[in-house]
């Protein structure tokens, strides 16, 4: 996807304005595998004795691609930072997880090499895993549910775009979907113009199957949505209400359950 390097410097400037969470508040870290996928994370507040945490895994677009463990964070994490804030304000503990991909592209692997790093360093509840991403991000988003249909309790993709195939299998997993009317990079109804359709093909094709997705597409907007998006007051309480039917997954497996 084009880049939106140019964007950064503005949705740093405007969401470091009211933000709270400080960059160097996340802890930098790499996977221990082969991989060495570069994350950063951070745990709001400390949860009770034998609570395990809800996981909330944040995929950047290509405009903060690299390996400097840094830039997925600009623009306030896309504004997906605001839900640190929210979790803090209300005393809710969790982890918030950002990796870091290269080459415009997430492969589920790469996402589910992070997300094993971070379970093996905080509690996390492995039914209460959420995955939300912008633009990419959001393109990943799916393409990681397809992969391992079992492995997470929610997702929340924003202006991206996938393949129809493969959604029947990721209907019953509750998703809020997010896209602007008017996206002028990712179009909302055929994406590229290719084999990817944007999110309003994808939420009728989930309802057709039987899914019951949330579908909130901003009029006029275009594709940079996120901080209204991670803004908005229900989100991170629907995010956190939402648990996996199954009681663990191996992200080493393909996603089969334990």
């Amino acid at each position: 996807m084009p880049s939106i390097r140019l964007l950064i410097p503005l949705l740093t400037m405007l969401a470091g304005a009211a933000g709270a969470v400080d960059d160097a508040e996340l802890g930098k870290f790499w996977t221990r595998d082969a991989a060495q996928v570069p994350y950063r994370a951070i745990q709001t507040g400390a949860p009770a004795s034998g609570e395990r945490l809800p996981l909330v895994v944040f995929l950047h677009g290509d405009g903060q691609d690299g390996t400097d463990n840094e830039s997925q964070l600009a623009g306030y994490g896309n504004g997906s930072l605001q839900l640190v804030d929210q979790a803090r304000k209300a005393g809710t503990p969790l982890v918030y997880l950002a990796p870091q991909t290269t080459g415009g592209y997430w492969p589920p692997d790469r996402v589910a090499s992070a997300i094993a790093d971070a379970m093996a360093r905080w509690p996390v509840d492995p039914q209460r895993i959420v995955l939300t991403g912008i633009s990419n991000g959001g393109t990943g988003v799916w393409d990681a549910l397809k992969r391992r249909p079992r492995c997470f309790a929610a997702a929340v993709p924003m202006s991206g775009m996938t393949e129809p195939s493969g959604l029947q299998h990721i209907e019953k997993i509750p998703q809020w979907i997010f896209h602007g009317e008017k996206d002028d990079d990712t179009d909302v109804e055929s994406g590229y113009g290719g084999a990817q359709m944007g999110s309003r093909v994808v939420v009728r094709a989930l309802r057709a199957f039987g899914g019951r997705p949330v579908y909130t597409e901003y009029p006029g907007e275009k594709h940079v949505i996120w901080s209204r998006a991670y803004a908005e007051p229900g989100l991170l309480p629907w995010m956190l209400a939402q648990r996996s039917p199954y009681p663990d997954c191996d992200f080493a497996a393909g996603g089969a359950a334990r």
